[in-house]
């Protein structure tokens, strides 16, 4: 026993995986990867500059999609420095700290963002139920007391879940099946019962974006109530488009989380790549499509990403 418990600490170094069967391409794999870093880390940043500088943008509905851009740019950071070390330097060890580090922020930034587009939901509900209170209903104080409940929220919930990892021994392989640490990929290490764990994890998905998803769907549920009852076709169409960027923002979050799910408990017999590619997807698309959804589909964003492009091109 005080075997296994010598491997259960600090000393555990992981071998995180790149693509499996490509190893020989992982340098022009990591091309698109590349692309696709400067993309999300570029876009969320001129978002947020945009928002801050930008005081016709100082207003809830912007505030809430500053929020969504700092959580895809700490969701970004989270998995650069490993999945860019492994297509580029095969650098694939990790520390067993290290390791639930990563995971925790990487949950974190998750959790986050689920609850941020809740809080957006509800932004675009009370914009279109109540549009003459809405400035009195989301006042300043308000939607900084709803950042503070986001970020307490997800610590509380993901600390036990991350914590609960070092009870565990490893006394199997130490590979790991993915680019970054996830989870049920480091619990599928253990030879410790892991049920416990198993219990903790699905309570905090469930308690997160699973709650965070049904709220999302009876917000919009009250809003297409609201539009349907607006008398003007023009008006009706106008609320709705109001809604767009959002409705986007929600697809590519949750869309490639169910899909990863579903590969993780029902693809056993998928090819390994078909689980590494879902994965990396599923902390990749939002932070990159985000910034583009918004940019394309909201006219005061494109405006103030502009300026700020403007500005800088004027200073050169």
């Amino acid at each position: 026993m005080s075997t296994l418990e010598n491997i259960t600490s600090s000393s555990i170094i992981f071998l995180l995986t790149g693509v499996p069967g490509l190893e020989a391409f992982h340098t022009w794999i990591s091309i698109p990867f590349c692309l696709l870093y400067i993309t999300a880390l570029s876009g969320n940043s001129l978002i947020l500059f945009a928002i801050v500088t930008q005081p016709s943008l100082h207003e809830p509905m912007y505030y809430f999609l500053s929020m969504l851009s700092t959580t895809d740019l700490g969701l970004s950071i989270s998995t650069l420095v490993t999945m860019l070390g492994i297509f580029l330097f095969d650098a694939r060890e990790i520390s067993f700290n290290a390791c639930l580090s990563q995971m925790f922020f990487i949950q974190l930034f998750t959790v986050m963002e689920s609850s941020v587009l809740l809080a957006m939901a509800f932004d675009r509900f009370v914009a279109i139920s109540s549009p003459l209170r809405y400035a009195s209903i989301l006042t300043d104080l308000k939607i900084a007391q709803i950042g503070v409940a986001i970020i307490t929220r997800g610590t509380l919930i993901l600390t036990p879940m991350v914590a609960l990892l070092k009870r565990l021994s490893f006394c199997r392989s130490h590979v790991l099946h993915h680019s970054y640490c996830f989870h049920p990929d480091v619990m599928k290490l253990s030879c410790t019962d892991t049920r416990i764990n198993s219990a903790v994890g699905l309570t905090a998905l469930i308690t997160t974006a699973g709650v965070d998803s049904v709220f999302i769907i009876f917000s919009y549920f009250l809003i297409i109530k609201t539009v349907l009852s607006i008398a003007s076709p023009e008006e009706r169409k106008k609320a709705f488009s109001t809604c767009v960027s959002h409705i986007g923002a929600v697809a590519v979050f949750y869309i490639p989380l169910i899909s990863l799910s579903f590969v993780h408990r029902f693809g056993k017999k998928a090819p390994p790549y078909v689980h590494t590619l879902i994965a990396n997807a599923y902390l990749l698309i939002p932070p990159v499509l985000n910034p583009i959804i918004y940019s394309v589909k909201t006219k005061q964003i494109r405006r103030g990403v502009l300026k700020v492009l403007q500005l800088s091109a004027t200073k050169e």
